[in-house]
C-alpha cells in the first residue's frame, strides 16, 4: 500500500500525457503560482505598494513557501518511483533525485525563507534571492527544457568559442595597450584597463567613453569592430544548429509515438516503426475538411492519430476515429479515389505518400497482406452500398 501511494504521488507530481488530468491542471496551478510569486516580489520593490499591502505580501509569501515546501518534499519522497532510481534502493535514489538541478533549483526557491530563522538576512535581499523561483518554470516550461538541453548538448562547442572569445580579449586587450598606453594613460595604463574598451568593441555596445585617439589605434579598433561581428557569429551558428537538432530529434520522438499508437504498426520492432516514422508526413486539418475526394487522383494514404474522420458511404456513412486508416486501396489497385473522406472534428494525421507507401508493403509483405485483406473488405462494402465510381 506505501509503495502503490507513492507511484501515485509520482505520476501526480510528474504527469505523463493528456490522460493525467489532475497532474495536468496541478503543474498549470504550480505555473499560475510560480509567475505571480515573482510579480509579487518585483512589486514589493515599490516601497509605497510593500507598505500599503505588507499583509497581503506575508500572506501570500506564506502560503506559496507551504505550497513550495509540500511539493518539494513530495518530489523527494516519491524519487524511487522515477524509473532513473528504481534499481536504487529509496535512501540513495532520493539523494540522487535531490542533486539534479531541477531538485536544487526547487530547494533555493524555499532555503531563504527557512534561513531567515537562523540567519539575520537583509530582507531587501531577500526579496531578490526569491526571484531564482522563476527557475522552477524550467520543470514546467517546454520551451525552457528545450533551451537547458541545447546547451548542454552543445556545451563542448560553446566551451571552445569560449576560450575562442578569451583569447582575443586578452590578445586584442594587449594590443590595444601597446598603441593607447602612451597617448590615455588613465584608460589604457595597462592590460586589465585596456579590456574594458575592448569588451564594449568585441560586443558592438560601443559606450563611447574610452576611444582610441592615436592613428594606429583607430585603425586597430576599425578591425576589432568587423571581429566583434563573428564573435557573435560564433555561438550564434552553434546554437542555431542545437536548437535544430533538438526540435529534430523531439519531432520524431512525437512521431515515433504516434506510429507506435497505431494498431496496424503496433506489433513491428522499435527499428522498424522508427524507419515508418522517418517517412510518414504530419498532417494537420481543421474540422470539415474534405481530405480525400472521390474521383481523384491517389497520392497517400492517411492514419488517423486523432480526432474522428468520416467515409462518404450511402445511405450509411462510416466514421473512422484514433488508430484507423484509409486511402489505402487507390494505392494498391493504381486507381483513383473510390470515396470522399471528410474531417468530423479537427484531426491530427500521418500521410504516408504514394512512393514511400509501395516502398513500405514491398519491404514488409506481410503488412501488404493486411492492407490487401482490409481493402478488399471496403471496396466489397462499397460496391454493396453502390457507392463505387
Amino acid at each position: 500500500m506505501p509503495r502503490s501511494f507513492r507511484k501515485q504521488v509520482y505520476e501526480f507530481l510528474e504527469p505523463q500525457g493528456t490522460d493525467n488530468r489532475p497532474g495536468t491542471l496541478f503543474a498549470r496551478f504550480m505555473v499560475f503560482l510560480i509567475v505571480t510569486n515573482v510579480v509579487a516580489i518585483i512589486l514589493e520593490s515599490i516601497q509605497e505598494v510593500h507598505d500599503a499591502h505588507s499583509v497581503f505580501f506575508t500572506g501570500f509569501e506564506l502560503i506559496s513557501i507551504i505550497i513550495f515546501s509540500a511539493e518539494y518534499m513530495a518530489r523527494v519522497w516519491s524519487a524511487p518511483e522515477d524509473p532513473v532510481y528504481i534499481e536504487d534502493s529509496a535512501l540513495v535514489g532520493r539523494w540522487r533525485y535531490a542533486i539534479t538541478p531541477l531538485a536544487l533549483v526547487d530547494l533555493i526557491a524555499i532555503l531563504p525563507f527557512y534561513l531567515a530563522f537562523f540567519v539575520v538576512i537583509d530582507l531587501r535581499f531577500m526579496r531578490v534571492f526569491r526571484l531564482l523561483r522563476l527557475f522552477k518554470l524550467t520543470r514546467y516550461s517546454p520551451a525552457l527544457a528545450t533551451v537547458g538541453a541545447v546547451l548542454v548538448a552543445q556545451r563542448r562547442q560553446l566551451g571552445a568559442a569560449l576560450v575562442i572569445m578569451l583569447t582575443l580579449l586578452v590578445f586584442s586587450s594587449s594590443v590595444a595597450y601597446l598603441l593607447e598606453k602612451d597617448a590615455q594613460p588613465e584608460y589604457f595604463g595597462s592590460i586589465p584597463h585596456s579590456m574594458w574598451w575592448t569588451m564594449a568593441t568585441l560586443t558592438t555596445v560601443g559606450f563611447g567613453d574610452v576611444t582610441p585617439i592615436t592613428p594606429l589605434g583607430k585603425i586597430f579598433g576599425t578591425v576589432l569592430m568587423v571581429l566583434g561581428v563573428g564573435m557573435y557569429a560564433l555561438p550564434a551558428g552553434i546554437l542555431a544548429s542545437g536548437f535544430a537538432h533538438e526540435f529534430k530529434k523531439r519531432e520524431f520522438a512525437v512521431t515515433w509515438r504516434m506510429v507506435a499508437s497505431i494498431p496496424v504498426f503496433a506489433d513491428l520492432d522499435a527499428i522498424t516503426i522508427a524507419d515508418i516514422s522517418g517517412i510518414l508526413r504530419p498532417v494537420l486539418v481543421p474540422a470539415h475538411y474534405t481530405i480525400v475526394h472521390r474521383g481523384d487522383a491517389a497520392d497517400a494514404m492517411y492514419f488517423v492519430v486523432m480526432g474522428e474522420v468520416v467515409v462518404d458511404l450511402h445511405p450509411t456513412p462510416r466514421r473512422l476515429s484514433q488508430g484507423d486508416f484509409f486511402g489505402e486501396i487507390a494505392l494498391l489497385e493504381n486507381r483513383k479515389r473510390t470515396v470522399s473522406v471528410s474531417a468530423t472534428t479537427e484531426c491530427q494525421l500521418l500521410a504516408l505518400d504514394r512512393e514511400a507507401f509501395l516502398d513500405l508493403v514491398d519491404r514488409l509483405p506481410k503488412l501488404k497482406e493486411y492492407f490487401e485483406t482490409v481493402a478488399v473488405q471496403r471496396l466489397n462494402e462499397v460496391e454493396r452500398q453502390g457507392n463505387l465510381y
